[in-house]
């Protein structure tokens, strides 16, 4: 898989055979080879970090990815723990939390919708088009979604700007315009925007990426993984919120790593000029919102490209950067969801979706991936460069893929792939980064910090 991932992304296929994939370890009951696809999604990583390597510096490197350590990053948000942890051994999956807002119903007409209220916008419009109140419990919820058609509500739903989606079989997918609008994409797509001259592939004598600026607007596990994971392969990330944007603090800790951290409002003049200002002399500016959204405010792809020539602009999102629901809001159980990967692992019975944030976490990485071989790219031949990767892309690619069968063994003793981090939340333990390099081994230099702990500003 490594090979295939690094022929996508037009990069030396050769850089696989020092990548090695360790462990035998199957966590999750489920058919869909989750745990394969991640650690092929970081071995490409690796693999074109040590390219970017040993383009400055002519020295190769082994790479390495221990699959339990991968499949544990998966969900790794559960295990990070603030002071000295009980115990690392033998953790578990998490149990199911009620949240009534975000569940699986089933519908008058036999069919079942993925409600999404996770935020409070989106759980203020859910509760809109049923007819219920935002603090109604599970009962009252399933007794107004058994009110509506499967399509209907879908369509209520994405009208009201809410989050929701029917639970479809990868056939249905298949068909569906949305499906067939990202397909080209595969699972990470780049394309060539722009032009302009070679520039090399980090400005530092240390790490792959020292000295590339990345700006990482992103909430919400999949776009800010994707900063996280450059972060650790010594790039200069700064994350940018805005001071309206709700988010969720066990996320923002996960995959604060390696990154400083501020707010800008797009709404002021001064924002907006701010932002423009970084983006002028990034390498990289890395967005995770709605389709069109940063495009309307004037930092859309083409627009970047124009202003700072050589950007590799990187766009995550749900359902993808193309087609009639590229502008939807969506989640991980949503991709799930529309992808047939619900349908799957709970037939012959009731949808059901695969315990971890697979689609999350491996976009992030595929992103990262997209990502560096633009970078790589961009050192040979110039040029302004389009990432596109998506949640959906990443479904297709679990529901595409040969499916697994074994003994599900558990995540075991988390022990080894555990470290500690003096952060402002006090010391934190949490996952250590999965790839493992030779001669540059992946690291976070910076604690992970709350969001605008930082100044709008590059660290040099």
């Amino acid at each position: 898989m490594v090979r295939s991932l690094l022929a996508e992304c037009g990069l030396p296929t050769a850089a696989a055979d020092a990548t090695r994939i360790i462990g035998d370890e199957e966590p999750y009951a489920t058919t869909f080879p989750v745990v394969e696809c991640a650690s092929a999604a970081l071995g490409a990583v690796g693999a074109t970090a040590a390219l970017l390597w040993e383009e400055r510096t002519g020295q190769a490197q082994d790479v390495s990815v221990r699959r339990g350590h991968a499949a544990a990053s998966l969900l790794g948000f559960i295990f990070q723990q603030v002071g000295e942890p009980t115990s690392a051994a033998g953790a578990s999956l998490p149990s199911d939390v009620e949240r009534p807002l975000v569940k699986l119903y089933p519908c008058r007409d036999g069919r079942w919708v993925h409600l999404h209220g996770a935020l409070t916008h989106l759980a203020e419009r859910t509760v809109k088009v049923l007819g219920c109140e935002v603090n109604a419990d599970t009962e009252t919820v399933a007794e107004r979604v058994l009110l509506w058609d499967a399509q209907a509500l879908e369509d209520a739903l994405a009208d009201a700007g809410a989050c929701g989606a029917m639970v479809r079989s990868k056939e249905e997918w298949s068909a569906h315009p949305q499906a067939q609008a990202i397909a080209p994409l595969g699972r990470v797509s780049i394309e060539r925007i722009g032009d302009s001259a070679p520039e090399p592939p980090g400005r530092g004598s240390d790490r792959p990426l020292s000295g590339l600026r990345v700006l990482d607007l992103s909430r919400i596990l999949a776009a800010p993984t994707n900063g996280r994971t450059l972060a650790e392969h010594g790039a200069d990330v700064l994350l940018v919120n805005g001071p309206h944007l709700e988010n969720i603090p066990p996320f923002v800790m996960d995959t604060s790593h390696g990154k400083r951290s501020c707010q800008l409002d797009l709404d002021q003049d001064a924002g907006v000029e701010q932002l423009r200002s970084l983006a002028a002399t990034a390498d990289v500016f890395s967005q995770g919102y709605r389709g069109g959204s940063l495009a309307r405010r004037g930092f859309g792809p083409e627009e970047l490209a124009a202003l700072r020539p050589g950007l590799v602009y990187v766009t995550i999102n749900c359902y993808g950067d193309a087609g009639p629901w590229q502008q939807r809001p969506g989640w991980e159980q949503l991709a799930q969801t529309v992808s047939g990967m619900a349908s799957a692992q709970g037939a012959p019975d009731a949808p059901q979706l695969v315990g971890a944030a697979a689609c999350d976490y491996t976009t992030g990485y595929l992103a990262a991936l997209g990502t560096m071989a633009a970078l790589w790219r961009r050192s040979h031949e110039g040029g302004s460069y389009h990432v596109r990767a998506s949640l959906c892309q990443t479904a297709d690619w679990f529901t595409a893929a040969d499916s697994v069968s074994g003994e599900v063994n558990g995540l075991g003793d988390l022990t080894s792939y555990m470290t500690k981090s003096e952060t402002p939340y006090g010391v934190l333990t949490h996952l250590a980064p999965v790839v493992q390099l030779a001669a540059t081994p992946a690291r976070w230099a910076l604690p992970t910090a709350p969001i605008g702990s930082h100044k709008p500003e590059w660290a040099s």
